[in-house]
Formats: structure tokens, C-alpha cells, sequence
């Protein structure tokens, strides 16, 4: 079954203009399995794990994923051996609580951001585990599934967090200060419930700053990408039917490329829709896509491009 479903991958490929066919290398996690994907869409690593929210790879080449809910591992590709652990669920203050990890960040010195929904804090650890820093979340709607999603420590110190079940962007300065807030429009529709593309929302996933100062951040089952400006203006928008033969379902992580352009991923899109969408932000030209739903299924929340030259913002 696997060589039929290479095959029909292939015979696809084949079958799209040469600069749609897969030409990253990539990390990704979906169907229970952890993997490296060549640039030719070829498996050239992988081990069984768990669905995750968040991932980097550190300089080293090693993994850092969630295992659980709770807990934040760093893992060897060489070994495919768990060589550092931080169980966020009983460490610091969290013991007989019910608390989620949704995303975390590596830091300079090796140094750990962690976003722990329920708790509803941003807390930075070192290497032993030892608390080194702690930021309280403002939380409309507080829940220990939905507190946050995306969260990214700024170069000048602020965090910018996605709260999932308030449906907005909040900035904190390295104080713990709310000092910018947006809440992302339903555009005059109702919400639907679900996951896929005909459920609707405002449930985002993720935000990245971008060097003119903007904000862009993946809508969740908005089914959209926003670009919005510092007065909170929406300056460039890519809406859920707007490329060709794609469909945006729950719009989650974003990677800015050193040439502009935008990889978005598309997760509970279903079957004949790419996981993995590159555009050129000025054209939307569809520059590649990542398709393949019968090996990684309908849920692949987050991804990373591997060996891309420059700086890339994620």
C-alpha cells in the first residue's frame, strides 16, 4: 500500500508545472509518525510520535516537539533518543493541575519559553528545569486546551501570543504588560463549530511580526492569512477560496522565507488539498505545494522547512 501511494504521489508531481513540485526538505508530524521528507518527497527519516502544536530544530539538527500535552522533549534524529525532558504539567508551581503546552520556544544559551494554557502563564526555564522568569496571560475566556496556541518571544524581549479561545493577538512586553491587542474580525459571519473547511471561527493559531512592524497572523478556521498594521488596519488578506484549485481549511503555522514569500500550513483541509502552501505575498502565486494526505491524514498542524538559506521567520 505504501509503494501504491508513492507511486500516485509521483505520477501527481509529475504531473505539475515544475515550479509546484516539492523542492523542500522538510519536518513534519501527522498519522502518528514524526518525519524528515527530502526534497523529492521521499520519507528520510522518521520515528512514531504523537500529534504536536509546536516544533523547531535546534542547531544541532536535534527535534524539539511536545509528547503529550504536558510535557516538552529534545530529540536525537541520530538516535531517535529523548535526550532532554521538561514535564511542564508537574514542574513549578503546576503539580494536580490541569495544564496544556501549545508552544514553546528555544532561546539563545539554551534557554526554554513556555506557553502553558490553564495555568495561563509564559514561563522561562533553564536547562535543569529551574524557573527563570514567569508572565501572567490576560484570558477572556480562560480554558486549558485554548488559553494559547503560537506563541513567539520578539527580539526586543515581548511575547506575541495567539489566544486561541479569545480569538485574539496580545502583545506583552518583557514586563508582563499588554501593550497591543487585536482581535481577529469574523468579517460579518457566523461561527460555525468543527475543524475543517466549512467550520468558521476566529480561533487562531498563530502571529508573526514582520520586519515593517506588521503583524501576520494564520486565522485558525478563519481559513485566512491577515497582514494587519501597528493601527491594527488589515493591509493584505489571502481568503479561504482565493488560489486556484485550494481550498484553506484551519490555517496554523506560518514561515516567512528570505524572499518574501509565505509557506502557510493548511491543516484539516481534506483529501486533494496541500498541507503545505508557498505564495508569493505581492502576485498570491502559488509557487509549491506539499500534498501528501494519504501518508501524514488531515491533521498536520506544524511543520518546518529544512536548509533554507538566510534568515527565515517562523
Amino acid at each position: 500500500m505504501r509503494r501504491l501511494h508513492l507511486f500516485f504521489w509521483a505520477v501527481a508531481s509529475l504531473a505539475l508545472p515544475s515550479d509546484l513540485r516539492a523542492d523542500h526538505r522538510l519536518v513534519i508530524q501527522g498519522n502518528g509518525q514524526l518525519a524528515i521528507v527530502d526534497a523529492k518527497g521521499n520519507i528520510e527519516w522518521s520515528m512514531p510520535w504523537g500529534g504536536i502544536h509546536d516544533l523547531h530544530v535546534l542547531p544541532n539538527g536535534h527535534l524539539m516537539v511536545q509528547q503529550g500535552m504536558g510535557k516538552i522533549v529534545e530529540i536525537d534524529s541520530e538516535t531517535n533518543e529523548v535526550v532532554w525532558s521538561y514535564d511542564a504539567a508537574k514542574s513549578n508551581g503546576n503539580q494536580g493541575k490541569r495544564v496544556e503546552v501549545h508552544s514553546f520556544q528555544p532561546l539563545p544559551g539554551g534557554a526554554v519559553m513556555i506557553a502553558e494554557s490553564g495555568s495561563g502563564r509564559i514561563i522561562e526555564i533553564d536547562r535543569e528545569g529551574k524557573l527563570t522568569k514567569e508572565v501572567p496571560l490576560q484570558l477572556d475566556r480562560p480554558h486549558p486546551h485554548s488559553d494559547t496556541r503560537l506563541v513567539r518571544k520578539l527580539a526586543n524581549g515581548h511575547y506575541l501570543v495567539a489566544h486561541e479561545n479569545d480569538g485574539k493577538v496580545r502583545e506583552y512586553d518583557a514586563a508582563g504588560r499588554v501593550v497591543w491587542v487585536y482581535e481577529v474580525p469574523l468579517f460579518g459571519k457566523t461561527p460555525r463549530p468543527g475543524h475543517g473547511p466549512s467550520a468558521y471561527g476566529n480561533k487562531l493559531f498563530g502571529a508573526l511580526r514582520l520586519p515593517n512592524g506588521n503583524t501576520l497572523i494564520a486565522t485558525g478556521n478563519g481559513h485566512r492569512v491577515l497582514e494587519v498594521s501597528p493601527d491594527k488596519e488589515v493591509v493584505w488578506r489571502l481568503d479561504q477560496e482565493e488560489l486556484p484549485g485550494i481550498r484553506l481549511a484551519w490555517v496554523t503555522t506560518l514561515e516567512v522565507l528570505p524572499n518574501g514569500h509565505y509557506v502557510i500550513g493548511n491543516c484539516h483541509a481534506g483529501p486533494g488539498q496541500p498541507l503545505l502552501i508557498e505564495i508569493d505575498p505581492k502576485s498570491k502565486k502559488v509557487v509549491w505545494t506539499f500534498d501528501q494526505f494519504e501518508r501524514f491524514g488531515n491533521s498536520v498542524p506544524n511543520s518546518q522547512l529544512l536548509g533554507v538559506e538566510g534568515k527565515v521567520i517562523r
